[in-house]
């Protein structure tokens, strides 16, 4: 009888014993401790602990079991998921939603260019601009294309500063796909796409500015220079009445 209760009191302290070592390893993990942390889960995961299983799959998801292997992990998940184990079944799902769309997921790591930043309505060609301008009609028309474009400049630039930092504009839907490393080399991609997105539409602008300097000086230039031979020049009067006495002027013989 005593061995029959003592064979007991062993059956039911093992359960226990199991969930200790779960712990531990939890607890190796949370120390970052992570190859003491792989051995105990992996233990406990060939013995067939669920919890164990599914933490073994994301140490080899997530790459904290020393390297990233996508096939262990799905084959941890899966043993996982076939016990009812939730995040387990969610992972997997991830998985295969990756692989539908890896190149959705490459494009804001690598491939994206800005190019809708300066595109449609953020577009801003430089005006044409005369090298200089002699009538009221081409003054106006020109300050109408300077206007415009400045106009087009400051809204590029607002709608610059409002999506910074670019990573926001990852969709919802992709960067919950997305590895944290996928996301931190996205971040620095598109921090430095929006450099040079902010550089290149700094330089232009410094070229329409100059060519704007340029013609107005030139503009201003003779415009003054035309009204002051308007202020000294003599009446129309005074020019015919000038004209006829020289016609009518005889000298003395």
């Amino acid at each position: 009888m005593k061995l029959s209760l003592l064979f007991c009191l062993t059956l039911a302290a093992a359960p226990l014993a199991h969930a200790d070592e779960l712990s531990d390893a939890s607890a190796l993990f949370e120390k970052k401790s992570y190859a003491q942390a792989l051995k105990l889960y992996t233990k406990l995961a060939n013995s067939g602990n669920v919890e164990a299983q599914q933490h073994l799959g994301e140490m080899y998801w997530y790459g904290e079991a020393g390297t990233v292997d996508d096939e262990l992990a799905r084959n941890w998940f899966t043993k996982a998921a076939a016990k009812g184990n939730k995040p387990s079944a969610d992972a997997l799902e991830v998985m295969k939603q990756r692989v539908a769309r890896k190149a959705d997921i490459d494009y804001w790591v690598t491939k994206y260019d800005g190019s809708d930043l300066r595109s449609g309505p953020y577009r801003c060609p430089a005006p044409r601009l005369p090298a200089v301008s002699k009538d009221n009609a081409d003054i106006k028309a020109t300050a109408d294309r300077i206007e415009a474009w400045q106009t087009c400049y400051n809204n590029f630039v607002g709608n610059l500063n409002a999506v910074i930092p670019l990573s926001k504009k990852i969709p919802a839907d992709i960067s919950v796909l997305m590895k944290q490393d996928e996301l931190d080399k996205a971040a620095a991609h598109l921090e430095e796409v929006y450099k040079n997105v902010s550089e290149d539409a700094k330089i232009r602008s410094r070229l329409v500015l100059a060519d704007v300097a340029a013609w107005r000086a030139a503009t201003d230039s003779w415009v003054k220079e035309h009204n002051e031979i308007v202020k000294n020049a003599p009446s129309v009067e005074k020019q015919d009445e000038y004209e006829a006495r020289r016609r009518n002027y005889a000298p003395a013989k």
